[in-house]
């Protein structure tokens, strides 16, 4: 099958089929960027790779406008990278689905996503359709802190505004309003005792971890705002007081004062919990991106909303809780919203998206550069 030929559901396969965990992604960028190439396209890698802790840097290809085009130029966005899968990936079709055949992930996130891309910008040079400007933005370890985008250079982009398709919901919902997300690292030290003789000469770490995590709000905490403690380890052997306790938590919310205020309440707890134990706390705090909010009337969104439609979807406009590279161009300066595009059960060796979902959005893209081209 010539490359001119293969549907979005063969790409997505190959890619799938790759391994690329966070950090290891060397093959499968090799592969998006002979493919590109060999559009005649010159795609490039920029130097982030050492710098984030990846074998890659971040992809970028610009699709030059047609002569005399006007309209707005638009990328689109998508990473490379999993969470690590625990088996091989080896894709299946059954009735329409593509999972994987092994009790792993499949990758459709973000995957899914770069052969729709990858497929429309293959129909759009091959064709020499009119269009105003196409980029494209592929990042590495996306799936560990955004740490690609974050580090490609958004002056680069000549886009008046882009795309992100990376939400695990139906076709036809458009993130209009993410949150920002706060992370904590919460190092509790104590003073080590034998746990059996002298317990009393101890403090245990553990204990003042534990009390504080008792005393957080986790899960959901309103409408807007939610909070986990995710990983917590310490201690040296069974029959010694702990005198050291790490946790890691984070906080999300849609709404700036409801994040300041629960950022407050963990520190206050941690706090509070090292003092009553007699241990003492350090606490790490960093933002690990921004929310950002979408008029219904802006201009992607419209244009979105449009191309949706136009492919046959009924356009909801939805609040996420989850992060994606799209915040980190909102927070440059370059409007992205985020499109779901049908994934499910990501994360998870549960993990499909069907056939269908993976053509669609495929022509969502095209008329995304459709419409694009005729905008004012």
């Amino acid at each position: 099958m010539s490359a001119t030929e293969f549907a979005t559901l063969d790409l997505f396969c190959e890619l799938a089929a790759i391994p690329s965990p966070s950090g290891r992604e060397r093959a499968v960028a090799d592969r998006v960027l002979e493919m590109l190439r060999g559009l005649g396209l010159e795609p490039d890698e920029d130097d982030a790779g050492p710098r984030i802790g990846s074998e890659i840097g971040n992809i970028y290809c610009h699709v030059p406008p047609s002569e005399g085009a006007s309209g707005a130029p638009i990328f689109f966005n998508a990473h490379l990278d999993t969470v690590p899968p625990t088996a091989a990936v080896d894709p299946v079709v059954a009735d329409g689905i593509v999972t994987n055949a092994n009790d792993t992930i499949l990758g459709a996130d973000n995957k899914a996503a770069v052969a729709s891309m990858l497929i429309a910008v293959r129909d759009l040079v091959n064709s020499g359709a009119a269009h105003s400007g196409v980029e494209l933005v592929i990042t590495p370890m996306e799936e560990v802190g955004l740490l690609g985008a974050k580090a490609f250079d958004a002056s680069r982009l000549r886009a008046r505004f882009g795309y992100c398709y990376d939400h695990a919901a139906p076709i036809g919902n458009i993130v209009v309003v993410a949150p920002s997300q706060q992370t904590f690292k919460l190092e509790f030290r104590g003073r080590p005792a034998h746990s059996g003789i002298a317990p009393e000469d101890g403090r245990s770490a553990i204990l003042a971890a534990s009390r504080a995590i008792a005393a957080m709000p986790l899960g959901r905490i309103d409408e807007q705002t939610t909070a986990n403690v995710g990983i917590i380890e310490g201690g040296v052997a069974r029959n010694i007081v702990p005198p050291n306790c790490t946790a890691w938590a984070e906080a999300r919310s849609r709404d700036e004062a409801s994040l300041t205020r629960l950022s407050q309440q963990i520190v206050d707890v941690s706090t509070a919990a090292a003092q009553e134990t007699g241990c003492e706390v350090e606490i790490g705090i960093s933002g690990e991106y921004r929310g950002y909010r979408h008029s219904p009337r802006s201009a992607p969104v419209v244009l979105a909303r449009e191309a949706l439609e136009k492919a046959g979807f009924e356009v909801v406009l939805m609040e996420s809780g989850g992060g994606a590279d799209a915040h980190v161009f909102n927070a440059a300066g370059v409007p992205c919203v985020n499109l779901c595009n049908g994934m499910a059960e990501i994360h998870t060796a549960d993990e499909w998206i069907s056939v269908a979902d993976l053509e669609a959005m495929t022509t969502v893209t095209r008329h995304l550069i459709d419409l694009a081209h005729m905008a004012e």
